[in-house]
């Protein structure tokens, strides 16, 4: 195996989603520190070589072999119509755990409530291939114009009678006084690779090793450990309260009555929990982040 065979060459996205990426791959145990001028950051891993670049053009390196892998968006998966291999799904976006939709939007006070009255019109979107061909399968004859960013300005400018536009809540797109009128594609982030890299029994290791500690750190997201000290007589009455992966860690103190107890729980219960604990009678209540739950 030469030297260009242990390495794995991965595509992390620019923009929205570059932070949390790099979130997710230090919680995973991958320091990387990025340039303010580089797109190849350096990272404590010898066996990996990153690339910085636009989300939109990462499946594309990814197919052509200039990566070995990459992290982008279904989206632009379909949108470029890549020929790669999904490793591993990652539910993530850039404000919130939930999958991003692209919708189909028109003016709120217009009289186009379906997508079939749209036969002759205008569509601009920053996703034309998707929406293309979502258009024909439906046998709907638009004119779909590649925008080049400002999209839910457009119809209210008369520069489209529709928009095709990302959103995880819609309220951006309310605020521009539109309403959506049909779903065109529901989008989560995905690690993806080529089956050249696939054939490596190194890269294809690595790769595997990355899905799941990431996977680990998104399944962390939100929850953090606690610990406490209760008596044994009052064991009933504090486990009652606890919710759990499968159910509360226990165990003996040395030559005591008093036990420890560990479990997981969502970090926003905390704030209600820990006075009821107090309450029961556990003591020495100790609150830890988690970086990966596997």
């Amino acid at each position: 195996m030469n030297s260009s065979e242990k390495v794995l060459k991965l595509g992390i996205p620019k923009g929205s989603l570059q932070d949390y990426t790099l979130e997710l791959f230090a919680r995973s145990g991958w320091r990387i520190v990025i340039g303010s001028r580089s797109y190849f950051p350096n990272v404590n891993d010898p066996e990996l070589s990153l690339t910085i670049a636009r989300a939109q053009e990462i499946s594309r390196y990814v197919a052509e072999g200039v990566i070995d892998a990459g992290i982008t968006g279904r989206d632009w998966r379909l949108e470029n119509q890549s020929d790669v291999e999904v490793i591993e799904e990652l539910v993530y976006s850039k404000t919130s755990p939930n999958p991003s939709r692209w919708v189909l939007a028109v003016a709120g006070s217009g009289p186009i409530t379906q997508c079939s009255q749209l036969a002759g019109k205008k569509v601009a979107t920053e996703l034309p291939g998707v929406t293309g061909r979502w258009f024909r399968d439906k046998g709907i004859d638009v004119k779909v114009e590649f925008s080049w960013g400002a999209t839910e300005a457009k119809v209210v400018s008369g520069l489209a009678d529709a928009i095709v536009e990302v959103t995880e809540t819609g309220s951006t797109i309310k605020a521009h006084g539109l309403r959506i009128i049909d779903e065109i594609l529901v989008t989560n982030t995905e690690l993806m690779a080529n089956r050249e890299a696939l054939a490596s029994p190194f890269k294809k290791g690595k790769l595997q090793q990355v899905a799941l500690l990431l996977k680990g750190a998104l399944a962390a997201d939100g929850l953090v450990g606690i610990k406490m000290n209760v008596r044994e007589a009052d064991l009933d009455k504090i486990v009652e309260l606890l919710p759990s992966l499968r159910a509360p860690t226990i165990a003996h103190l040395y030559k005591t009555d008093w036990l420890s107890v560990e479990t997981i729980i969502k970090s926003f219960a905390v704030r209600d929990l820990i006075p009821m604990l107090l309450a029961r009678g556990a003591e020495g209540i100790i609150e830890y982040p988690l970086n990966k739950v596997l």
